[in-house]
């Protein structure tokens, strides 16, 4: 597994075919996708033109599966790259983006065409114009600090297709007023109009009027543009926040900042007591020790704050703790404070090994194991016990013998021999039936005064064997032997 695991790692790449050249109308939706994948994770950024695209480009926003671009304007096209980084290398996704305006090519045709250009649309049902997206206009009241932007949208439809006009407290927005506050472009035939590089003298009431033969409609919106004034930076919003993470995954902190001019933002992190050593330097502020953190590019937003982040990749253990969020200007300093936790590293289980002790076992099994080894030992000895007593029930028979077939006593005590040596195994009684008769053989043969000789053609036993059970659990065998001539 860990050969395969290896082997998959690796830079990333592309997973699927994609179309480099990409059109869209105006005023559209635009998606364009970076199917990318790799292992580890790569990291995903985008460019327009060479210049990196952040949380600053309002319309723009970059998504895992690509980057979304809402209400496209004609600026928008250009060359889009999508690059995948990760620690074995990275790869490139280019695209070329076309922004098509409708409205240009129709005036274009209607110049040609001696006015007709509305020929086919007057074909239909005539419609009044109405905004489409009124969601977006909602907000008609607008503060600006000087130098920020805004941008007011007028999305409408209609049959014949509407013309919008921009005026400005009343009075129409003249091309020389449309270069000075739309960055140098007329905002003509355009459902969106952008205040860029905003002064004192832009703010008043913009009022877009949309119409066609149907009807007409319009809308206002109200601009404040405000001095700024000389005070410390302000964190806006909620960041940054507290984050929890998968070990060896990432995340990261962002911080906004409200300054009237460009701050100074810094990443800082607490030091816990003992860790000072781990750092080249630390900073002591209050009752703690902290390390400063490399800190990236700081992005102005249309509403006039700023904007950094601050990036965690394959977060450890070490990275968990207090991070400090610290914006500066001349005038003094603001930060705010947020924790991150790192979730344990989750390994394959380790399987346990069982080991044999006393307390871990069942009661049936400490009980169980004993008497089984009592029943063994007894059985064997039982066994052992019963063919030694049936080795000496086999000498005792000898002395069952008829009279007739012994010699008498006094005469036995005389004449007769010892018996065979007894076995090595300490049996003194145990002779065995043959032994028996070969010593009964040799009697006969030395003879005696007092006794004739006795020959037996043929002799013929019956024997019997008793085996006798106890309650005491002692076993008795008894074996008779009957000789007949």
């Amino acid at each position: 597994m860990v050969l395969m695991s290896s082997a998959a790692r690796g830079p990333p790449r592309v997973s699927e075919r994609v179309a480099h050249r990409q059109s869209i109308r105006l005023g559209r939706t635009m998606k364009l996708p970076c199917p990318v994948e790799g292992d580890p994770p790569p990291l995903i950024m985008w460019t327009k033109d060479g210049r990196n695209i952040h949380s600053g480009w309002t319309r723009f926003r970059v998504l895992q599966q690509g980057l979304r671009i809402k209400e496209v304007e004609t600026e928008d096209a250009g060359t889009y790259i999508c690059k995948a980084t990760n620690g074995f290398g990275s790869v490139n996704i280019n695209y070329t983006l076309i922004v098509i305006d409708d409205s240009s090519s129709r005036s274009g045709a209607g110049a040609t065409n001696g006015g007709s250009e509305d020929v086919p649309e007057l074909a239909g049902k005539l419609v009044r114009p109405r905004f489409t997206q009124p969601a977006k206009m909602r907000k008609r009241v607008i503060i600006r600090p000087v130098g920020s932007s805004v941008r007011l949208k007028c999305t409408a439809s209609g049959n014949p297709r509407p013309d919008i006009v921009w005026l400005k407290d009343n009075r129409p927005l003249v091309e020389e007023d449309s270069r000075a506050t739309a960055g140098g472009e007329p905002r003509k035939k355009r459902w969106t109009l952008s205040l860029k590089n905003l002064a004192p003298e832009h703010s008043g009431k913009y009022t877009c009027q949309v119409s066609n033969r149907a009807g007409e409609i319009n809308a206002t919106y109200k601009v404040e543009v405000i001095q700024r004034t000389n005070s410390k930076p302000i964190l806006t919003g909620t960041h940054p926040v507290n984050t929890t993470v998968d070990y060896g995954g990432t995340t990261s902190f962002q911080c906004k900042v409200r300054s009237d001019v460009k701050p100074v933002i810094q990443w800082l992190k607490r030091v816990e007591p003992g860790d000072e050593n781990k750092f080249n330097s630390t900073i002591e502020v209050g009752d703690h020790r902290f390390v400063v953190l490399p800190t990236g590019e700081v992005w102005s937003r249309p509403d006039g704050s700023y904007l950094n982040k601050l990036l965690i990749t394959r977060a450890k253990e070490e990275d968990a703790g207090m991070y400090i969020c610290l914006g500066a200007n001349t005038m003094g300093y603001s930060f705010r404070s947020a924790y991150l936790t790192v979730l344990p590293d989750v390994k394959p289980p380790m399987i346990p090994v069982t080991t044999a002790t006393s307390q871990g076992l069942p009661l049936p099994v400490i009980i169980g194991i004993p008497a089984g080894v009592v029943f063994i030992l007894g059985t064997a000895l039982l066994w052992f016990c019963q063919s030694k007593r049936t080795c000496s029930s086999s000498s005792a028979s000898s002395a069952a013998l008829p009279a007739a077939q012994r010699l008498p006593t006094a005469t036995r005590d005389r004449t007769c021999p010892a018996l065979p040596t007894p076995p090595a195994n300490g049996d003194k009684d145990c002779v065995s039936y043959e032994d028996y008769i070969a010593h009964q053989q040799l009697l006969l043969t030395q003879g005696s005064t007092g006794i004739a000789p006795k020959v037996y053609p043929k002799i013929y036993t019956d024997i019997h064997t008793h085996t006798h059970s106890h309650v005491d659990g002692k076993v008795h065998q008894h074996q008779h032997i009957h000789y007949q001539c």
